[in-house]
């Protein structure tokens, strides 16, 4: 049974950093993409920051400079290093992970970015 992980959310005053982990745990055939989205409220989902296993990464145009996204396939992890975090960051961010067939989501983690 495939579990999707998130962590590392929080309380952050603008300025600071926070870091995310997205953890897999059990098999996901053809693992590739995996995603960063979030949601703040009132708001549409966004993607935040992509990865493939290739090693290609995309960000939001919100976000570039700021934010990293990395990951470590023999963990099944994948981080989001959060940077110069403004109050427009506030959202609970979610971590997608795409294989051949499925994708899958975690339940996701609340950021909270205070000005």
């Amino acid at each position: 049974q495939v579990q999707v992980v998130e962590s590392g959310g929080g309380l952050v005053q603008a300025g600071g950093s926070l870091r995310l982990s997205c953890a897999v745990s059990g098999t996901i055939f053809g693992m590739n993409a995996m995603d960063w989205y979030r949601q703040a409220p009132g708001k549409q989902r966004e993607l935040v920051a992509g990865s493939t296993s290739s090693g290609t990464t995309t960000y939001a145009d919100s976000v570039k400079g700021r934010f990293t996204i990395a990951r470590d396939d023999a963990k099944k992890t994948v981080y989001l290093q959060m940077n110069s975090l403004e109050p427009e960051d506030t959202a609970v961010y979610n971590c997608n992970v795409k294989g051949t067939y499925v994708s899958y989501w975690g339940q996701g983690t609340q950021v909270t970015v205070s000005s």
